[in-house]
């Protein structure tokens, strides 16, 4: 799934979205957790009331990749915008 990239990216690279990896920094910018900067995209949990842990699922259109790692695949979209 893909996530569009901050205006400093965007300019950088040329390219609007990416797909999300695992090590990418984002922030979120719709829903509860709006605002939020996460260093790194790993994994997300919450704790209930009860005290388990709970996965939260963020939809990749509601976050900004502020940071890529680049990967071989990124790499490659990268190659073929700017032959355009």
């Amino acid at each position: 799934m893909s996530s569009p990239l901050s205006k400093e990216l965007r300019q950088k690279y040329n390219v609007q979205s990416m797909p999300i990896r695992k090590d990418d920094e984002v922030q979120v910018v719709r829903g509860h957790y709006k605002g939020q900067q996460i260093d790194k995209v790993v994994q997300v949990y919450r704790e209930k009331a009860n005290g388990t842990a709970v996965h939260v699922g963020i939809h990749p259109s509601k976050v900004v990749i502020t940071r890529l790692k680049l990967h071989k695949d990124c790499k490659k979209i990268m190659k073929t915008c700017k032959t355009f």
